[in-house]
């Protein structure tokens, strides 16, 4: 497996607070609805058997929730955690190793799936169908194939891209649930509960001003709360205002629909120095100065949500409403195609 990130203790610090602030229990976690109550028929159907949940397939744009219902269906369950990602399962070694250790019922969680080598996808069809595990033993003609069985496990993975599944893996998902970006109002009943957990006083008011700048993600809406609480302590009275949260968040270079000065450079990018598109994915990159996955995963889905700008054929086209956005006036050929 590949070795461990180092981390500083101020990252560390940093992952410890973001892991505090998680949900536990179905009943805490806000949003999905759908998924929730789905889960947790499947949780109480598989808890009075005693059998092991079957496995799951979590589907979405980062930062909604993925990880933290993966612990939760394990904590519901009371079943065992073992997390790991797919860009860390390098060898065949390494899922026999992590598949063998697992205990009866145990959940093992594999984060950003869509990047396990495709060479190791074919352990995991034994496993997840039958429980076994087929291991080569020796080298050359004296080489011979002994099969494992394995406990009753459920494996849940997590993916940004669920297209870059292949359909063999895919399909033997039992459960399979996609994560929807969240609204307003559940944004800020997270800024609050969060704001609780942290011991931070926020207004309604102020939670609102920092849920409608979050890009309907739960991990953005806790990273800006504590970025407007930095503010509140060093320029205000340690209360988190409307006014101070949106001091707070324009200092931070977060507009008044969530747009940061990537989402930014990337409009500005295919606005005017593609005359609003269509530039190509690649091209795009290279022109912000970003990493191609980092822009269609993370800047993109929000963009896209936004109405911002659209994916064609030949390329990104951004939107009137994207230029509006920038108050950039529309290149003549935008004025014919809008």
């Amino acid at each position: 497996m590949s070795a461990p990130r180092i981390q500083t203790p101020d990252v560390l610090a940093e992952d410890e607070l973001d892991r505090s602030l998680r949900p536990r229990r179905l009943a805490d976690f806000v949003g999905q609805e759908a998924v929730r109550a789905q889960l947790s028929v499947s949780i109480e159907a598989a808890s009075a058997r005693g059998d092991a949940l079957d496995h799951v397939l979590l589907a979405g744009p980062p930062g909604l929730g993925k990880t933290s219902l993966a612990q939760i269906v394990a904590a519901e369950l009371g079943a065992p955690f073992v997390q790991t990602a797919g860009p860390a399962l390098e060898r065949k070694a390494d899922i026999a190793a992590l598949l063998t250790a697992l205990e009866p019922r145990a959940i093992f969680f594999v984060d950003e799936i869509h990047r396990l080598p495709r060479a190791l996808e074919e352990v995991f069809y034994p496993a997840m169908e039958d429980g076994q595990l087929p291991i080569t033993v020796g080298q050359g003609a004296g080489a011979r194939v002994v099969t494992l069985d394995l406990p009753p496990f459920t494996l849940i993975g997590a993916t940004t891209r669920a297209g870059l599944l292949t359909t063999p893996l895919r399909d033997r998902f039992g459960i399979q649930h996609r994560l929807e970006h969240y609204d307003a109002d559940e944004l800020g009943r997270i800024v609050r509960r969060s704001a609780q957990l942290l011991g931070i006083e926020v207004e309604s008011a102020g939670a609102r001003a920092i849920a409608a700048r979050s890009r309907g993600t739960p991990r953005v809406a806790n990273r800006l709360l504590k970025r407007v609480r930095d503010y509140a302590e060093v320029r205000g009275d340690g209360i988190v205002t409307a006014d101070v949260a949106a001091h707070a968040l324009d200092l931070l270079q977060v507009d008044h629909v969530g747009l940061d000065h990537l989402d930014r450079s990337i409009l500005r990018a295919i606005c005017e120095m593609f005359g609003g598109g269509p530039v190509g994915l690649s091209t795009l990159a290279v022109a912000v100065g970003e990493e191609q996955d980092t822009i269609e995963d993370v800047y993109e889905p929000y963009l896209l949500q936004c109405g911002l700008i659209e994916r064609t054929p030949r390329g990104r086209v951004a939107t009137r409403r994207a230029f509006d956005h920038l108050k950039i006036d529309l290149p003549e050929q935008g004025r014919k195609l809008f």
